[in-house]
């Protein structure tokens, strides 16, 4: 099972995602988060995750373009994501806010926009909204983020077009199996945020086990992990060391035993809000 920084997964409406992103979550908007995107894109990054809540976007479209013309890349090379935030649920709104972050990321289309959290009586109309977008081609993929199955199957209740994406905290603590089967079925794919537990996960001894069997830390254990077990990740670091170590795990691959090890480790514990008892 070789991979390679660029691989992509093949969403269900065909359009090619890279396997392995960045992630921006709390990263300063300005040079924080352009540092951050520049030397992702430059250690052979072709994704980068952000969202209107992060606050960042505007720092991520700066980055994305300084690094084409860096790099000699082309927009087409590079897959951008932002979500609407709860705020700004509802049909209407969600038409508004879709504007607001592709004007900010100063870009012609984001390539995957996601619904961030199941508001209650709003998700089904915002749904609505992205299939809009989706449908004028501003957008080649939509998706949501911190969906149970129960939301999943009450939005598929209704939808013209089934999530491409469903982004979702996800480590070796909360490993989400049946959430990941229920998905895969549907033909969406799970993408972890806090791949790495927030950190809180690094310190474990069967991680450390195997990571010294092939001389990698516990972050490029959980990581590989995610990739061998069909997961899309998108680990977020604003340090470039981190950013290129992260990246580093193409050079080993997990056996069935070791990825039933990992598996062992979930707790169904979250370090992030329940997506059934979170306060919109």
């Amino acid at each position: 099972m070789a991979f390679h920084l660029q691989d992509t997964v093949t969403l269900n409406n065909g359009v090619k995602m890279p396997r392995f992103g960045l992630g921006v979550y709390k990263v300063q908007e300005g040079e924080e988060v352009i540092h951050a995107v520049k030397s992702a894109i430059r250690a052979g990054y072709r994704s980068i995750d952000t969202a209107a809540l992060y606050n960042n976007e505007e720092g991520v479209g700066q980055a994305v373009r300084e690094a084409m013309t860096e790099n000699g890349l082309t927009r087409d090379q590079l897959f951008i994501t932002s979500k609407v935030w709860n705020s700004e649920q509802g049909y209407e709104k969600t038409l508004q806010a879709f504007e607001t972050s592709l004007n900010k990321l100063g870009l012609d289309y984001i390539d995957l926009f996601l619904v961030h959290w199941p508001v209650k009586g709003k998700y089904k109309d915002t749904w609505r909204a992205l299939e809009k977008i989706y449908e004028e081609g501003k957008v080649r993929a939509i998706g949501v983020s911190n969906f149970q199955i129960h939301h999943l199957e009450d939005l598929l209740g209704e939808a013209k077009i089934v999530p491409a994406v469903n982004q979702v905290e996800l480590h070796p603590l909360l490993s989400q199996k049946e959430l990941l089967n229920y998905a895969t079925g549907k033909g969406i794919y799970l993408e972890a945020w806090a791949p790495l537990g927030q950190g809180r996960v690094l310190d474990d001894e069967t991680l450390k086990a195997i990571g010294s069997k092939y001389g990698k830390t516990p972050a490029q254990v959980i990581l590989r992990w995610d990739l061998q077990v069909g997961i899309i990740t998108i680990p977020k670091s604003v340090n470039e060391q981190r950013i290129i170590e992260n990246a580093d795990i193409f050079n080993f691959e997990l056996s069935a035993e070791e990825i039933a090890q990992i598996d062992g480790l979930n707790k169904n514990q979250r370090f992030g809000p329940d997506p059934d008892t979170f306060d919109f």
